[in-house]
């Protein structure tokens, strides 16, 4: 069988692009100048396969910036094109690229990597997501060439276009675009894009809205996935119970979160960024950041900023009680603690599932002032809890550790006693005495139990060290005859035992081992 130029020359470029970078170098080291001209062709489109991001960058000349967290972006449609099933909720603050990579650049380099394929957009009016279709349209009519992609021409409207077809296959790909609420029938998608289901603040503040955009998303947008399809949700969290915050509640464990608030507030940031640092400070610096939140307010800075829908108040705490008294991280080491316990508020029973697991430490000083130093609540069994609650016992010296004994007291009390000896055995105690463990009873309803100490933040007495969103969050929304959440649960047993240690009931004693040597 003969062998054509075109096979051979096809066959010469997958030789060089299967090498490894370095020995591609040589190759063009060595070459004609007329060879060079083709491999910095294929250079070209090596570059353009490798993310949205370098396929902007090429197109662009390099005036489509890039950054860390846009590296995310394209790292989760690396991973969709490489034939992965993902769901992507992705959470970031306005004009920080997050649209133009997800909603623009992605799709089309999704439809240049496969063009048999298609894709879905929905927004919370079909003008915009006209407007992200159209502008994906208009770059495949630009740079049909250099894509290796073309417009089918019968089909190229900007709602709905579709692209010409391999050849050798039947399948067309192609994109779709409509409003959030409207119809797709006979729509289908592999790779689903919804950009901003809602408006604004007063579209996500109506239930109706909010039930309106739930119901169209499950009865018609998620029907309409191909096999093994992707999804991705790009969300402003304006409330807690918006699209984002409904998935999170039904099927957390479907999701993967790509969550960059404008100011690192978590350890856990998936940048690496230590708290308060910028998303992208080579266009919001901390300073550009300050001025804006100042600017907007706070409902807004943590919504569209942070990402945190910090909700209205509820009847027991005020915010200003909190945000009045804060203070920073960096004023803590300057106050003398007299005390210092942890509050666990568990589960209950011996169970091994994981729950959510209320954890909060604080202080007194010897003026009466209390200060929430850490809230470490999160989903843990009882094989984990009992050891996250001493690390966080011996990180910050605390005397007591406050357990409820209502619901398998006793069990807690051991749970607790087992992972202090354990952590002892290896050496991890650093030489201090186990705290006293305190057994509470919660024996008064939650209004009584909660509103003394409401009180104290009313009277300036409370002081959160840095801020504690989601602890905050529960406090200031709570109402009497609601259940009682895990981490206000614990801030509560924590601060009443601070707040009056001879109250009857509480179970603390003076300690004879003088382990408070030096905070009094």
């Amino acid at each position: 069988m003969t062998t054509t130029a075109p096979d051979r020359q096809a066959g010469l470029e997958a030789g060089y692009r299967s090498l490894p970078a370095d020995q591609r170098r040589r190759v063009v080291a060595r070459a004609t100048p007329e060879l060079r001209v083709k491999l910095a062709r294929i250079e070209r489109q090596i570059a353009m396969d490798r993310s949205p991001g370098a396929l902007a960058a090429v197109l662009t000349e390099g005036r489509e910036k890039q950054a860390a967290h846009l590296d995310m972006i394209d790292s989760a449609f690396r991973r969709i094109a490489a034939g992965e099933r993902l769901q992507v909720m992705l959470t970031c603050p306005p004009r920080h690229g997050k649209s133009q990579r997800a909603s623009r650049w992605g799709p089309l380099w999704y439809l240049r990597r496969h063009p048999e394929r298609r894709v879905m957009i929905a927004s919370y009016g079909a003008d915009l997501a006209d407007d992200h279709g159209r502008w994906v349209r208009d770059q495949l009519r630009e740079y049909p060439s250099v894509l290796g992609v073309r417009l089918h021409a019968a089909s190229h409207a900007a709602n709905r276009f579709d692209l010409e077809q391999k050849r050798g296959s039947s399948v067309r790909g192609g994109m779709v675009t409509a409003g959030v609420g409207g119809g797709l029938t006979g729509k289908g998608f592999d790779l689903g894009i919804i950009d901003d289901p809602f408006k604004g603040h007063d579209d996500a503040a109506s239930p109706a809205q909010r039930d309106r955009v739930w119901e169209w998303y499950r009865s018609v947008f998620f029907t309409r996935r191909a096999p093994g399809a992707s999804l991705i949700l790009i969300n402003t969290r304006w409330h807690e119970d918006d699209l984002s915050g409904r998935l999170l509640q039904h099927e957390p464990h479907r999701w993967l979160q790509i969550d960059l608030p404008a100011l690192a507030d978590s350890p856990h940031d998936p940048l690496g960024r230590a708290i308060g640092d910028p998303l992208w400070p080579a266009q919001y610096d901390a300073t550009e950041l300050a001025d804006i939140r100042e600017s907007v307010g706070e409902r807004v800075w943590y919504a569209l900023y942070q990402q945190k829908p910090r909700p209205l108040e509820g009847g027991v705490w005020k915010w200003a009680w909190i945000t009045n008294n804060r203070i920073k991280l960096e004023a803590w080491p300057g106050i003398t603690p007299t005390r210092v316990v942890v509050a666990v508020d568990h589960a209950g029973g011996d169970s091994l599932r994981n729950d959510e697991v209320g954890l909060v430490c604080a202080a007194r000083d010897a003026e009466g002032h209390m200060y929430v130093l850490d809230d470490r609540s999160r989903t843990m069994g009882a094989d984990t809890w009992g050891t996250e609650v001493c690390r966080l016992a011996i990180e910050r010296q605390a005397d007591a550790i406050i357990v409820e004994n209502n619901f398998g007291g006793d069990m807690a009390r051991q749970i607790v006693t087992q992972a202090w000896q354990e952590l002892q055995r290896q050496g991890d105690t650093k030489g201090l005495l186990m705290p006293s463990i305190i057994e509470v009873r919660a024996k008064q309803g939650k209004r009584l139990r909660a509103e003394p100490i409401a009180q104290m933040y009313a009277r300036g007495l409370v002081h959160h060290v840095d801020e504690h969103v989601e602890l905050e969050g529960q406090m200031v929304t709570w109402l009497p005859g609601m259940d009682s959440p895990d981490r206000m649960d614990a801030a509560v047993h924590a601060l009443t035992e601070l707040a009056d240690p001879t109250q009857q009931g509480l179970g603390t004693h003076n300690y004879s081992d003088q382990r408070l040597r030096g905070r009094r």
